[in-house]
């Protein structure tokens, strides 16, 4: 355990249970915007989970509470620069003083940009991230002063509570990294109400991304008491809920823990911040096949665990214990292949592919993610071998396409 200088904060305040997006025009209040900007994208307009948040705002305006002035809906994957750039734009047009972020990981984070840009004044979120990442902590970085509410309608990034930006640049085709203290929403409600239509596929990859960063912390070498806690109780919230919100989409108790669930994996995973292969793998084909990224993590997770044993083995009968795998008497490496065949069964049990034979990536392409995984910013602590990464994706790819 590391005994060294760590720092752990959850500077979000959060609201859970359903039906909590109703508070929300009173929260701007109280935070003191009177001109608020929602943002979400066209899948969740056309679900009518946008109409659900903004006709709350439907009982403040002539001058009783905050005024909904906009709403910005042109968000792609992955938190495309060109989109955070666009809505800063946006907000300005319109005189926006708060963000309402309303969507899962692309959503969230694109706001986190806009935040940040808006704060900067930059017209352009990449010129904040030239190299790929940025880190800013104390004292550099300093309070944003722009009221930021975040409503998640998956359970799987945490990004409302994350301090970490991860931004798509098009012009390098790689994803670069924010990370700063403030960049987390102020406020963050857990309504399940809106996660209930949530495809079961995209249930169970947006659960594997959370797994996989609850995992990804509890093996760091930067853990610490307090990450591990909200790792292993992340892990047993998934194995319990995944499942049955996956059969029963309508299944509000399993929703709840879930979206829990995604909060304390990203805490645990943002403040033991190290070696994260899975999702240096994850970045590089998201990048480069524009893989969605929790499928992604979901594919990977038992393929790195398997071919890096030395990161898990050293906690991997708390690991087993938080997966309900018994691995009583057994040596070290037999506990970790329990371990990985368990995360297999789930990974079947919740309908997820075992590879990317659907993606069609030759073997061309595949040559390129080497480079690619290499010059990630998650590569900066862990960094893997060319004969590592080739073959982790010979095991992702099986069949290549000519």
């Amino acid at each position: 355990m590391k005994t060294s200088l760590s720092q752990f904060m959850l500077r979000t305040g959060i609201y859970s249970g359903s039906n909590s997006r109703a508070m929300v025009p009173s929260l701007f209040a109280g935070l003191g915007a009177k001109r608020v900007l929602l943002l979400s994208d066209r899948g969740l307009e056309k679900a009518g989970i946008v109409e659900k948040v903004a006709s709350m705002f439907e009982l403040t305006g002539h001058g009783s509470g905050p005024e909904l002035v906009g709403i910005y809906l042109d968000i792609a994957q992955d938190a495309e620069s060109r989109c955070i750039n666009d809505a800063v734009r946006y907000a300005k047009e319109v005189g926006a003083d708060g963000l309402l972020a309303v969507g899962g990981g692309s959503v969230l984070d694109t706001v986190k940009g806009v935040k940040y840009a808006l704060h900067k004044g930059l017209a352009n979120i990449n010129d904040a991230i030239p190299g790929g990442l940025l880190h800013e902590s104390f004292p550099k970085a300093n309070p944003i002063p722009i009221p930021h509410i975040s409503i998640p309608t998956t359970a799987g990034t945490g990004s409302e509570v994350s301090p970490i930006c991860v931004v798509f640049n098009e012009e390098i085709q790689m994803k670069t990294n924010i990370i700063n203290p403030f960049l987390s929403s102020d406020l963050a409600i857990l309504d399940p109400d809106l996660t209930v239509g949530l495809p079961p596929l995209i249930t169970a990859y947006t659960g594997f991304d959370a797994l996989t960063h609850a995992i990804e912390a509890l093996a760091s070498p930067t853990a610490t008491a307090l990450t591990d806690a909200n790792a292993l109780h992340t892990i047993r919230l998934i194995e319990k809920n995944l499942p049955l919100a996956v059969a029963d989409g309508r299944n509000i108790a399993a929703r709840m823990d879930l979206l829990h669930a995604s909060l304390m994996g990203i805490t645990s995973f943002s403040f033991a911040l190290n070696a994260i292969p899975v999702h240096n793998m994850a970045h590089a084909y998201g990048a480069l096949f524009r893989i969605p990224h929790g499928l992604a993590n979901a594919v990977f997770l038992p393929v790195v665990m398997e071919l890096i044993p030395r990161l898990y083995l050293p906690k991997v009968a708390e690991l087993a214990q938080a997966l309900d795998v018994d691995v009583k008497g057994d040596e070290p490496e037999a506990a970790l292949a329990k371990v990985i065949e368990k995360i297999r069964v789930l990974q079947h049990k919740v309908g997820l592919p075992t590879d990317f034979q659907d993606y069609k990536i030759s073997e061309e392409a595949l040559q390129l993610t080497i480079p690619a995984v290499m010059k990630d910013p998650a590569a900066l602590n862990f960094p893997m071998s060319p004969e590592l990464i080739a073959a982790i994706g010979q095991k992702v790819v099986p069949v290549t396409v000519k």
